[in-house]
């Protein structure tokens, strides 16, 4: 362990530096002797019980008291000389030397806090459940700075369900460049599963990617994208289709990204989830334009942006369950008019397999054409181009042989569609597809184009392609 240096150790001596302020007249010269506040480095180097993490400053890559000496401001969380000791026997190490000074620099870095939070500052800071989130200086996923829960519902604050202030004397030490709070634990760097493990508002999380045996998995490099229902999501899901529990809960995770709030935008992702074939499972991220976030219509998330080491959480009200071709269809504003058609089909004698209830997923696989709002805007001009047509003057009889041109069997992949020969065999008649373009022409020679960013949207029960154009069947 290195040595503290002579001039850090008769530092606690030289506590106060005078300003001189004199005026002078006739009869007198008056002298104002005025204190100087202590900045954060001095405050630990004048206390104690805080040599070792005094050590550990000096001791670590990055130059960390010359930082800590800097205008700040700075939220310290201090660890004791025995929060050290522990956190050295843990780790098998003997002294504080033997810890990497990498490592070390960016476990003292997951202790600071570039903004000056007192207690009272953090009670406010809270949610209803007396918790929240703040941002370490330690490097995380995504080059994102790690977040650390805080817990402000005992006497003092407790920081990652691991380390609490260690007295209401020391719980407001006032620097002047920041805040020191005096902790009983030294708080290691978390990935996901920790920050879940921390909270226990995701108890029934952790124990069901525990009974899964996903949480090593979820410890891995990654990066991971997690959006982790709570422990009421949980209680309120009834799984209503039987799905396996562990393919539920990768429907959650999208493997190789850390997807930070500001970078989502609408449109489809793939999950870890899986269909029948091995397709990886879409999911249909909707931002409002007040920066809400809807996942495949059904789940908002509530808070964004937890960091890990290896990935970030967003937290949902909702368990997402195994999207059918049909949520697809419903949770898609863009695709409402497709989702209209469908229900005026249903009221005459339907023979599209795919409508129905969103769970739906009993028939299949199927692969289907979805026409787009503006698809469905053109083809009632295309009929009536007065304009005075609307879809609910169309015959559902009519409506309903329209569909069936767009819905094929099997799972086809866009990039399947050229082993299909030139000939698309729907249910409603045979089209024809320009396998060089991916382009289909109708019976009535119309071109319909795939667009190229909306295919292979996977669901349990077959893959969805959007087109830009309504197909219509050979009169």
């Amino acid at each position: 362990m290195k040595i503290i240096s002579k001039t850090l150790k008769i530092l606690p001596l030289l506590l106060f530096v005078f300003a001189f302020q004199s005026c002078s007249n006739d009869d007198d010269n008056n002298t104002t002797i005025l204190p100087q506040q202590l900045d954060v480095v001095d405050t630990a180097i004048a206390t104690p019980q805080l040599s070792s993490l005094v050590a550990a400053l000096q001791a670590a890559d990055g130059d960390l008291v010359t930082l800590l000496r800097g205008s700040g401001p700075f939220t310290v969380l201090a660890p004791t000389n025995d929060a050290f000791s522990a956190f050295l026997n843990a780790n098998g190490f003997t002294q504080l030397s033997e810890v990497p000074t990498d490592v070390l620099a960016q476990i003292l870095l997951n202790h600071v806090i570039s903004a000056d939070v007192s207690a009272a500052d953090l009670v406010s800071l809270s949610g209803a459940d007396g918790k929240g989130y703040t941002r370490t200086n330690a490097s995380g996923a995504g080059n994102e700075n790690v977040s650390i829960l805080f817990d402000t519902n005992g006497a003092l604050p407790r920081f990652n369900n691991t380390a609490s202030v260690v007295s209401a004397d020391l719980a407001n030490i006032s620097t002047s460049n920041g805040t020191v709070h005096v902790i009983d634990a030294v708080l290691g760097l978390p990935d996901i599963v920790d920050h879940a493990i921390n909270n226990d508002n995701f108890t029934s999380l952790t124990g069901a990617l525990t009974s899964e045996n996903l949480v090593s998995t979820l410890q891995g490099a990654g990066p991971f994208t997690v959006f982790a229902p709570t422990n009421d999501a949980f209680a309120g899901f009834t799984n209503p289709n039987g799905n396996a529990l562990s393919n539920i809960l990768l429907n959650h995770v999208l493997i190789g990204t850390t997807a930070i709030s500001t970078g989502l935008a609408s449109g489809y992702v793939s999950t870890g989830a899986t269909n029948a074939d091995g397709d990886a499972l879409s999911l249909y991220v909707n931002v409002g334009e007040n920066g809400s976030v809807m996942l495949n219509g059904s789940s908002m998330v509530a808070v964004t942006d937890v960091v890990g080491t290896n990935g970030v959480i967003h937290v949902v009200d909702n368990v997402i369950d195994l999207p059918s071709i049909a949520t697809f269809a419903t949770s898609n504003a863009a695709l409402g008019n497709l989702v209209a058609a469908l229900q005026l089909a249903d009221t005459g004698s339907p023979t599209v397999p795919w409508i129905g209830t969103t769970s739906d997923v009993s028939a299949g696989p199927f692969t289907v054409f979805a026409p787009t709002n503006g698809a469905f805007e053109d083809l009632l001009v295309e009929l009536d181009p007065s304009g005075s047509t609307t879809l609910g003057d169309l015959d559902p009889a009519t409506v309903d042989a329209v569909l069936l041109m767009h819905v094929a069997s099997g799972n086809v992949r866009a990039a399947d569609l050229p082993s299909l020969m030139g000939t698309i065999p729907t249910l409603g008649g045979d089209l024809s597809l320009d396998v060089n373009t991916l382009t289909i022409t109708d019976g009535l020679m119309r071109d319909i184009g795939i667009i190229a960013e909306l295919t292979d949207i996977q669901a349990m029960n077959g893959v969805v392609h959007v087109v830009d154009t309504v197909i219509r069947p050979t009169p």
